[in-house]
Parts: structure tokens; C-alpha cells; sequence
């Protein structure tokens, strides 16, 4: 399928707009713009009940966390949200709308965690930020009001691969236990050559290698379990899975190779792919319906795995996507 017409308007915008990819620019630039067109692509700002930052340990320092809670009272499950931005960019900002529109859509409490960034802090120290604030939130539940059996992880591209890597430390850590994953658009294979073409108004494979660059200036690392999770000898007995891909992402390949191979492993494992849509396009429901369709999706799947009140866990989530299962 060619671009999705709203895709093709904000190809359009862009060119005329002269925007220059963000692997052209300084690391500084970069972050500023990225934070820039995210807010601008998010739509309007949803309300919440609560929202508070806060920090929590981390092996290295103490990290800021937000939190997100809607009404009512008692431990609420809790998504924990990892903001993408390819482990280089991005910030606990990134996330704002997304969080916010999942903490009223699920309803659920949602904590984005700002983790370290490369180049200053590259491989493996955001991963092991993730799983310790993850882990740290399941031991301190009342102070965060969270109930622990219903806790889940996500993120969005890099964020995607930290959450997915945060299950298999889970895993191997023996805890904290994790009712669902959510990944959207994910990398799960840093030995992988990215697909695509070389449009600089999108995201493309020099992007992709911009980031890799940045977080693995260790090239062996990259065949790591933990930066690439599609690469993990065992994928069972991990948390069910929603995993979004989008049709015009070079990403898009390794998402729905770990979806599979999450689903041969025994773990229930929806793949959406959204026609005609880009890398970013989550994280854009202001500019992109098919955005706004897709937190609808991961809403939906939240609610069945935390057992909300009318929903089945095991049913297909409602999304606009191509499904399969």
C-alpha cells in the first residue's frame, strides 16, 4: 500500500517546511526537535486526575519518574511507559500525551520513567534503568498505589525494546511479575541491516543506524539478548504481548519476527500492522487518525490483561490495523 494520504500531507508539510532529518543535526538540536514535533503531532492535552513527578533508585542515580493516575480510589494497575526516541533522544516529556491518553482510555495509572541516555550512557545502562525503576515500583506499592499482580510494561520504539528487554530481566530475575507487554513499532534486532528506502523526510535506515551509533558503540553488543530481544535463545513464559507495527517502517521486519516467535513460544501474542503508516505515527494522534486508532488498540488490550470489569484478556483488541491474530 502506498502512503496513507495524512502520511503523505505531513511528507508534504515537511518538505516545504525545509525540515532537516535529526541525524543531520547536533545531539542538542536533535532532542529540541524531536521534543518539538512531538507536541506538536499530539493533539490536544487530555486532562488526569493526578499527575506528579517523582524519583525512584537506579543502579547509577536516582531517576524521574511521572505519574499519572485517574480517579478513584484503592491500588490501580499500573502500566510502566519507556518513551522512545532511538535510547538518544526523548525524556519523560516525550511521553506525555501517550500516558496520558492511556491512564483515562485503560483507565489505569501509567509511570513513564526517564531513564538514561546514550551517547553519554550507552548500552546496557537503560535497560538495567528500566527493569530497577520496574522493580522498584512492584516493591513499593502502597507508596505508589499500584496494585503489584496487575502491572504491565511498554514503550514505543526504543522504548518498545526496552520493555521487551525489561521482561527477560524480569524473567531471569525472578520478578517483578508482569501481566502484559505492550510494543510498539519496536527494535528487537540490532544485527539487522534496516529495510526501507532513504527518504530524509522520514524515518529511514540512516536514522536507524544514527541511534544504533549512539547507544552500541560496542558493535558486538548488539548480538546481546538485551539490546536485541528477537536474538534471545527462549522467549517463554514471558508476559502476553500486543505488538503495533506500521507498513512504511523500516522497523517494521524485526517487530513482527518477535511477535511470531513470542507467539511460537507459547505466549499470546496480538500483531497489528497499520497500512500506510509511519515510524512515530503512535506517538502523533493530532496528525495521524491511525494514531489515535492505535492507543485506542493498546487501551484495549491493557483493560483485558488487567481484568477490568467487561473485558475478556484473551480477545482481539479493537484497532484499525491489519490483524492477525
Amino acid at each position: 500500500m502506498s502512503l496513507h494520504p495524512q502520511v503523505a500531507a505531513y511528507r508534504a508539510a515537511r518538505a516545504a517546511a525545509g525540515t532537516p532529518p535529526l541525524y543531520s543535526q547536533t545531539l542538542a538540536e536533535a532532542r529540541a526537535a524531536d521534543l518539538a514535533a512531538i507536541r506538536a503531532g499530539g493533539g490536544a492535552v487530555e486532562p488526569v486526575a493526578e499527575v506528579r513527578d517523582t524519583h525512584v533508585p537506579g543502579p547509577a542515580c536516582d531517576l524521574p519518574v511521572r505519574v499519572y493516575r485517574p480517579a478513584g480510589p484503592g491500588a490501580l494497575p499500573t502500566l510502566v511507559y519507556f518513551f522512545g526516541g532511538g535510547w538518544t533522544l526523548g525524556s519523560i516529556d516525550t511521553a506525555d500525551g501517550i500516558c496520558r491518553r492511556l491512564a483515562n482510555a485503560v483507565p489505569c495509572q501509567v509511570v513513564t520513567v526517564g531513564y538514561r541516555l546514550a551517547p553519554e550512557h550507552p548500552f546496557p545502562a537503560a535497560v538495567h534503568d528500566c527493569h530497577a525503576a520496574t522493580r522498584w515500583l512492584a516493591a513499593h506499592p502502597r507508596e505508589f498505589g499500584l496494585d503489584p499482580a496487575r502491572l504491565a510494561v511498554g514503550g514505543d520504539s526504543a522504548g518498545g525494546n526496552l520493555a521487551a528487554a525489561v521482561t527477560l530481566l524480569a524473567r531471569a530475575r525472578s520478578g517483578p511479575r508482569l501481566a502484559a507487554q505492550l510494543l510498539v513499532y519496536p527494535n528487537t534486532d540490532q544485527t539487522a541491516v534496516a529495510a526501507g528506502d532513504d527518504d530524509p523526510l522520514l524515518f529511514n535506515r540512516h536514522s536507524v543506524d544514527w541511534y544504533r551509533r549512539h547507544y552500541l558503540p560496542d558493535p558486538d553488543a548488539a548480538h546481546d539478548p538485551l539490546a536485541s530481544p528477537l536474538l534471545a535463545p527462549d522467549l517463554t513464559g514471558l508476559p502476553p504481548a500486543l505488538v503495533v507495527t506500521a507498513e512504511h517502517d523500516p522497523l517494521r521486519d524485526e517487530g513482527e519476527r518477535y511477535a511470531h516467535q513470542l507467539r511460537a513460544a507459547g505466549v499470546p501474542t496480538t500483531l497489528t500492522r497499520y497500512p500506510g503508516m509511519i515510524h512515530g505515527f503512535f506517538a502523533m494522534p493530532g496528525v495521524f487518525d491511525d494514531g489515535r486508532h492505535a492507543q485506542d488498540e493498546a487501551a484495549a488490550f491493557l483493560r483485558g490483561r488487567f481484568g477490568l470489569t467487561g473485558t475478556d484478556p484473551d480477545a482481539v483488541p479493537a484497532g484499525r490495523g491489519t490483524n492477525d491474530g
